[in-house]
């Protein structure tokens, strides 16, 4: 999973950050940006969870707190990655139903908006968390309705 490469995405998050402070449009926000907050947010929020360090938390929670505004103005362009970064940080938290109802969530809206390579994140996502807390069984099925919508989408490997 290309999500498991945390510190790169982290890193060309922060670089893309610094690139786009320096231009005369910094106050601004661009499209891809929303991007760059989605993905430095799940890689922040993984890296919580693997380091226990609180820098990584707070970038996490920063990126909800951007995507529930973001979802204000757009509920169908955003609504499955808030879900998604909510998952995550409930996972962070323990709090496991909440995190499992968030992964269903965002499975849900990804399909329902009918972006298929995120409802194959969504789903990878939510496989990998069931095979972390022994649930593999369940895992397994998530795992491969994740490779199926990402050939839906048209990825030939991943």
């Amino acid at each position: 999973c290309y999500l498991r490469e945390y510190i790169p995405i982290a890193d060309l998050v922060e670089t893309y950050q610094r690139m786009h402070a320096s231009t005369k449009n910094a106050g601004t926000k661009r499209f891809l940006d929303f991007y760059f907050i989605f993905f430095e947010g799940i890689s922040a929020l993984c890296l919580a969870r693997d380091t226990k360090q609180e820098k990584w938390r707070q970038i996490g929670e920063q990126s909800v707190r951007t995507m529930s505004q973001l979802v204000e103005y757009s509920p169908w362009n955003f609504e499955n990655k808030l879900c998604l970064l909510q998952a995550e940080l409930d996972y962070l938290n323990h709090r496991h139903k909440m995190a499992e109802a968030k992964y269903l969530a965002a499975i849900t809206s990804a399909h329902n908006h009918r972006f298929f390579h995120e409802e194959a994140m969504a789903r990878e996502m939510y496989g990998i968390y069931l095979v972390e807390n022994k649930l593999a069984v369940r895992g397994i099925p998530q795992l491969e309705m994740a490779l199926d919508n990402y050939k839906k989408w048209g990825a030939v490997r991943k």
